[in-house]
């Protein structure tokens, strides 16, 4: 997450420079700042383990726009959060182990789509895309026994609108669909409840610097 930090703040410097006044042939380089929230698909599997299947990320990164609207987005993010590890009976009830878990995960994301401007002055621009990842996931515990590290790709889908706020300063809000498949469900409360998608629904919010 430091070296994140570091490539937003220097393509913030960056920015002013890149973006051009507007045309076909303008690029705009905008880095973000984002929070999310995420739904996850193996709804089971987090609530035994945390208590609920929704959980927060935060992260950032960076979009390249053209002046025709195009844009390609990269975007790192993490959720890490500590629980115990759990066991579901036959009939679907979750019994705490008492054994703490962490469980961290890393998405790094791209996506590409286009921006629709709505109106002359342009403040308003819905956008759709879709994309890749490559997901990280760490499981650890006291044990050590259980640890598990693995990183798999998967496929997304995004979907929102952007509000200009300023001359340098934009805001948006959309949905992403992720599907990730070859962590889970391979052992533990995942494979008990048959849950193999480690993707969900996410509403995000961002905060973008550039024009």
């Amino acid at each position: 997450m430091k070296t994140l930090a570091a490539v937003v703040l220097a393509l913030a410097a960056a920015s002013p420079v890149a973006a051009q006044p507007s045309g076909s042939s303008r690029i705009a380089i905008r880095p973000f700042v984002m929070v999310a929230g995420e739904q996850f698909a193996a709804k089971e599997t987090f609530k035994a383990i945390f208590g609920q299947s929704a959980q927060p990320f935060l992260g950032g990164g960076v979009e390249l726009v053209t002046g025709r609207g195009v844009f390609l987005d990269v975007t790192v993010s993490r959720f890490s959060k500590k629980g115990e590890r759990a066991f579901v009976s036959d009939d679907g009830e979750a019994f705490s182990l008492g054994i703490p878990v962490t469980v961290t995960l890393v998405p790094i994301e791209v996506s590409a789509g286009y921006r629709f401007r709505i109106g002359q002055a342009g403040r308003v621009s819905p956008y759709v895309g879709g994309g890749f990842g490559s997901y990280g996931y760490t499981e650890s515990d006291e044990t050590e026994a259980d640890d598990l590290t693995l990183r798999h790709t998967g496929f997304l889908a995004v979907g929102g609108i952007e509000y200009r706020a300023g001359a340098w300063v934009a805001v948006s809000a959309d949905v992403q669909y992720t599907n990730v498949s070859g962590i889970l469900g391979d052992g533990g409360v995942s494979e008990q409840v048959g849950e193999s998608n480690l993707g969900g629904i996410a509403a995000r919010f961002r905060i973008i610097l550039g024009k």
